[in-house]
């Protein structure tokens, strides 16, 4: 169908970022207080992001409790990700990680305090001392509620900053010059349904993760994918993508995130049988070992028919022993979701728990200041001028094939706020906007217009509910190749069927439906990204468990998928396994 041409408005800024939570907020704030004319999408008020689901709290390595160092950090980090993050990049986010927080207490944020005034720092799954010796108070949290009060902070000195948000609109896809550059994006206001460009010397994707591509899981319903639909899209890859992290304590039937700050302040899983049963898969650092690991410990539980409840599918989280003070004092959201959504009083009574999908390791490949790259014909690594991507929706990679908890507020943090100092180094000021391409909003009103004038029979939440399910079904906690195969066949049959959606509310006042559609397209690029990438991984590693293949392969599989939309295709490249100043960490069993 040919696209609109008709002329839509304009409006031009140094920088636009689309996103507005942790990592966007971040970088924006270092481009308004340089002085730059940055402009913030966000479909949500800022801080509704999702970045305000954080409980836990970010690791640092502040050595507040006991004697802490980054290295440690690093190890735990290199090793939780079972080897696939790249050295270079994890070596520095865990240099820069209390500079950060030490800066977000400057700005007001209300950590935890001990007697002494220095911040509370507790346990967390995968955090130890000494290279895997003991586990180690690491993380930096404000009660469980530490994306809540990062969020607020960050906004504060946002508005401080006259950074200018538009909120309520969608970015549908970026714009591209004849040289591969991008000059900005066509963005979407969702209230009327007007369209506008907006032109930018420098575009950053801070869009968060696409864990809605399955039916059980603790993302918001804004976490779509867009920042990946958008660059797939554009034609640049997505690394990774097969890895996703599935958070061992979901609440059963809910799908709500019970933080690992619940595990780090004393509560144990047990079985049907009341029995304490990580102590058999890990004993040294038990109930806190990473989160692959526990998930994977978890569902073996339920699969020898020691679950609870009376189809025996999920486990019980016990902190009825912490007490009652200190729960409410370290942990009230907890209470609260115990009682809203299971039903609980956590103070007397365990809460039922179950594996649960939260957090992408994968996105658009970044370099250590956020500037997105792909690789050229000559297989070296080009950058993407004019395209920067911070957050979840991006992969560095710092968190390998699995991500240790705390470290998702900091990637936040550290590469939101290098992409900010690396975009102000560049002077924008001094530039002017590259010209904008004849075309440059027809591949994205082309799209609107198919959505306004199709006449399909398949409706957007049908076909977005059956890309869950799909996923759900055959792309979970174990893996095989049967399951993988079909899955794939699944999810191409429903990337058909979305082409032939339609919607009947034409009107353009909050009209969901349309977004939503949008949003479709986006759903189904990260699932097809994700179901191909891990129907080609030949081993398990980290959250990635292949039951036909059950041992991690470093001979064959040490390396970044690379999966690209135009053919559905793979590509690789190498894991950067040389750190910047210290030996590498060289792989080695996982054992806990």
């Amino acid at each position: 169908m040919a696209a609109i041409k008709t002329a839509i408005p304009t409006r031009r800024f140094d920088a636009v970022i689309v996103g507005a939570g942790g990592s966007g907020m971040r970088a924006s704030l270092q481009l308004a207080e340089a002085g730059l004319n940055v402009a913030v999408l966000s479909k949500v008020f800022p801080t509704r992001s999702h970045t305000v689901a954080a409980q836990g709290g970010i690791g640092a390595s502040l050595g507040n409790m006991s004697e802490d160092d980054w290295y440690w950090h690093m190890f735990d980090t290199v090793k939780g990700g079972d080897y696939l993050g790249d050295q270079d990049a994890i070596e520095f986010m865990c240099r820069e990680a209390p500079k950060v927080v030490y800066e977000l207490e400057h700005f007001g944020m209300p950590f935890d305090r001990n007697p002494d005034g220095t911040i509370y720092q507790r346990p967390f799954g995968g955090h130890t001392a000494n290279f895997g010796e003991k586990p180690v108070q690491r993380a930096c949290a404000a009660a469980d509620r530490t994306g809540h009060a990062l969020l607020h902070t960050l906004y504060q000195r946002n508005v401080r900053a006259r950074t200018h948000f538009f909120v309520e609109w969608m970015a549908i896809d970026i714009i591209r010059d004849a040289e591969g550059d991008v000059v900005g994006v066509v963005a979407l206001e969702m209230e009327t349904g007007e369209c506008m460009i907006l032109e930018a010397k420098t575009t950053i994707f801070a869009t968060g993760g696409a864990g809605r591509i399955f039916a059980a899981s603790t993302n918001a319903f804004i976490n779509t994918g867009d920042g990946m639909g958008m660059a797939a899209r554009a034609g640049l890859p997505l690394q990774d993508m097969e890895f996703w992290q599935f958070h061992p304590t979901g609440v059963a039937g809910a799908g709500v995130l019970i933080t690992e700050g619940v595990r780090g302040e004393g509560g144990i899983l047990i079985n049907s049988n009341g029995e304490r049963f990580m102590e058999r898969y890990a004993p040294t650092l038990k109930d806190l070992a990473p989160r692959d690991f526990v998930s994977r410990s978890m569902d073996q539980e339920i699969k020898e028919g020691r679950g609870c409840g009376p189809n025996k599918d999920h486990v019980l989280l016990d902190l009825r022993h912490i007490g009652a003070d200190t729960i409410a004092k370290r942990l009230p959201s907890i209470l609260e979701i115990g009682h809203k959504f299971a039903n609980v009083d956590a103070t007397k009574e365990p809460i039922p728990v179950v594996p649960t999908i939260h957090y992408q390791m994968g996105g658009i490949p970044t370099n250590i200041h956020g500037q997105v790259v792909a690789p050229a014909a000559d297989g070296s690594q080009k950058i993407v001028n004019g395209l920067y991507a911070i957050g979840e929706c991006a992969c560095v990679s710092v968190h390998g094939a699995n991500r240790l908890g705390t470290n998702s507020l900091l990637d936040l943090l550290v590469f939101g706020r290098a992409a900010g100092n690396h975009v102000v180094a560049q002077n924008l000021k001094a530039r002017s906007n590259k010209a904008l391409p004849k075309d440059a909003s027809e591949f994205a009103m082309g799209r609107l217009n198919r959505l306004e004038t199709s006449t399909g029979s398949e409706k957007v939440q049908g076909v977005a509910n059956d890309i869950r399910s799909t996923m759900q079904k055959y792309c979970g906690v174990f893996r095989t190749d049967e399951l993988l195969t079909q899955g794939l066949k699944e999810i191409l049959v429903l990337d058909e069927r979305r082409k032939h959606v339609s919607f009947k509310d034409k009107s353009k006042v909050f009209n969901t439906a349309r977004v939503e559609a949008l949003e479709l397209d986006n759903l189904i690029e990260t699932a097809k990204a994700t179901i191909t990438s891990a129907q080609a991984r030949k081993e398990s590693r980290g959250a990635h468990a292949h039951s036909d293949y059950q041992q991690r392969d470093d001979e064959v599989w040490m390396k970044h998928t690379l999966w690209y939309s135009e053919g559905n295709r793979l590509d690789y490249k190498a894991v950067v396994t040389k750190p910047l100043t210290v030996d590498t960490f060289k792989p080695k069993a996982r054992t806990f």
